[in-house]
């Protein structure tokens, strides 16, 4: 693990390995790093991996603002400029996923090509339809239960009871003002536009439960776009069934070449 300070927020992060094209992974709302360690294990050996802690998250400083998606996204360009990193792979989950277009859409010459897995990015309305109820309950003494219940609708891990729970107990755990204002971030700022402006090529990795509206990220989106869909996993793809996203990642970056 290192550190750099931005502006007084300290930014945590792995980099391991060493290869073209970098690969920079971006974990989910109220997750961190160590989200990515499987991915970050595989790909080291051949690719530069860089895994960050978003603000607010992790091993990173917790201020009380800068939370929307460019604001994040910001702080990643930023790291990646200190770091060296160009033209690189954005791969993200959930929340990271919308950090990654931002990226690409606000930096472009930082993205060789942006994998977003299992992102709610653009929603259809039935997905959207449960923000509010979740953000009243993650604005309440009780967040850590509202926190706990909602993910673990779509945790996955049915046959092992174990990691599903400490999978629960990281999410739930970390800072309340951060949950409440990225979640607001994640469905409230405009993503469409930066799915729009983002011309880098894009990978869509999902569960199948329905976090995007597929046709409607194809038609918006300002370069190529294809998708795939993994079998036997609940939202956290990676953790899960990390050979199939795994595999997907690798024919993406070949793609590329």
């Amino acid at each position: 693990m290192a550190d750099l300070e931005r502006n007084g927020v300290t930014l945590s992060f792995d980099d391991i390995g060493s290869g073209d094209p970098p690969l920079v992974f971006l974990h989910p709302w109220a997750g961190d790093r160590s989200f990515f360690a499987g991915q970050v294990e595989r790909f080291s050996p051949s690719h530069r991996c860089v895994a960050v802690d978003l603000r607010g998250h992790g091993g990173s400083s917790a201020p009380a603002d800068g939370y929307a998606m460019a604001e994040l996204a910001d702080d990643v360009a930023w790291l990646c400029r200190e770091l060296g990193v160009t033209r690189a792979v954005l791969v993200g989950h959930s929340m990271g996923g919308i950090v990654a277009v931002h990226v690409a859409a606000r930096h472009p010459q930082l993205a060789a090509g942006v994998v977003l897995l299992d992102s709610p990015l653009l929603p259809p309305a039935g997905f959207a339809e449960l923000v509010p109820p979740l953000l009243e309950g993650m604005r309440s003494p009780g967040f850590r239960d509202v926190t706990r219940a909602f993910q673990g609708q779509f945790a996955g891990f049915p046959d092992d009871d174990g990691r599903r729970e400490s999978l629960l107990d990281t999410l739930a755990a970390g800072e309340q003002h951060v949950k409440v204002a990225t979640l607001e971030h994640v469905f409230g700022d405009d993503n469409e536009a930066a799915v729009r402006a983002c011309t880098a090529p894009m990978l869509y990795v999902g569960s199948g439960m329905g976090f995007a509206d597929l046709d409607r990220l194809r038609a918006s989106a300002g370069g190529s776009f294809d998708d795939t869909t993994v079998s036997g996993a609940g939202h956290f793809i990676q953790l899960e069934v990390p050979d199939q996203v795994d595999d997907a990642i690798e024919a993406f970056i070949a793609g590329l070449a």
